[in-house]
């Protein structure tokens, strides 16, 4: 599927938001999430390296961390995503930190191979403390993700960046950032997920505060919030009733792993819960 005009996606969720219908965005890490996930109506596809080591089990942390070089992960799984989405504009997660990289030239090929957007990912905002003043102050911090959403702005391509505070919020839509997602952490729940989180009334605060930063740049951004403890869709219910002026949800795990995990989990146990019927089988120990 060819990449879908940056133009035709904003006219649409325009046209949901004055109808009051959220915008629901979700993570891919394997084919089959990204078709169940379009079966179901959403609105928006992201392709990033922590959705394939999601789906292997592991921690969503892990894309954060040197275990393979997130661009060409990105890439990789492109070629299980794109073929199998009809009509939904899939974005790609890019490692905007990623010094081995001609940005411009990494950015062409993604809207060639058929992405619609970007997002930055992984992200130095999951990064705090002494940790992420040594990025910052290495030349890998955050500044280098809005250039690239500057950069992806334009080419044209969607742009849907995660920010962590006002400050961020701000800097991302001064880049041109049509859609400002508040990240709120690592999912909760499940085998896998984080255990440690805010509540939801602190996401909201922290929500709103984003919300105020970017609209004091561009009245017209987008907004949506994800992670942390909005996890399930009562969790999302609960936030988009109390934010102000939030225009919807874009899950990961919550979208992906929790719905897989607790299936799974269930059917096995249906299938081990039935009973053996009819006549019974004695087999008789061999001799000798």
């Amino acid at each position: 599927m060819p990449a879908i005009p940056r133009k035709d996606i904003l006219k649409k969720f325009r046209g949901m938001i004055d109808k009051g219908v959220p915008i629901v965005g979700g993570g891919a890490g394997t084919g089959l999430s990204a078709k169940a996930e379009e079966a179901g109506g959403i609105d928006l596809i992201i392709i990033y390296n922590s959705g394939r080591y999601r789906m292997a089990g592991r921690g969503s942390a892990a894309g954060l961390l040197a275990y393979g070089n997130a661009n060409e992960i990105v890439k990789e799984m492109a070629y299980e995503v794109l073929p199998v989405v009809r009509h939904t504009p899939v974005l790609a997660g890019v490692n905007g930190t990623d010094p081995f990289v001609i940005m411009p030239l990494l950015l062409a090929e993604l809207k060639t191979m058929g992405f619609s957007g970007v997002q930055n990912f992984p992200t130095i905002g999951l990064f705090d403390g002494s940790m992420r003043q040594s990025f910052e102050e290495t030349g890998m911090g955050f500044g280098l993700e809005v250039d690239m959403i500057a950069e992806a702005h334009k080419l044209d391509l969607l742009t849907t960046p995660y920010v962590f505070n006002p400050d961020e919020a701000r800097a991302m839509t001064k880049a041109g950032a049509d859609i400002v997602v508040a990240h709120m952490g690592v999912t909760t729940g499940g085998s896998i997920g984080a255990t440690s989180a805010k509540s939801l009334d602190d996401c909201i605060q922290e929500i709103d505060a984003i919300a105020n930063a970017a609209r004091s740049v561009r009245k017209d951004v987008i907004l949506l919030c994800h992670g942390g403890p909005i996890s399930m869709p009562d969790d999302a219910r609960y936030i988009l009733s109390q934010a102000k002026g939030l225009h919807g949800f874009y899950g990961a795990s919550s979208m992906e792993r929790l719905p897989a995990e607790a299936a799974i989990a269930k059917q096995t146990a249906d299938f081990k819960a039935v009973a053996l019927g009819g006549q019974k089988t004695t087999f008789k120990k061999k001799k000798g």
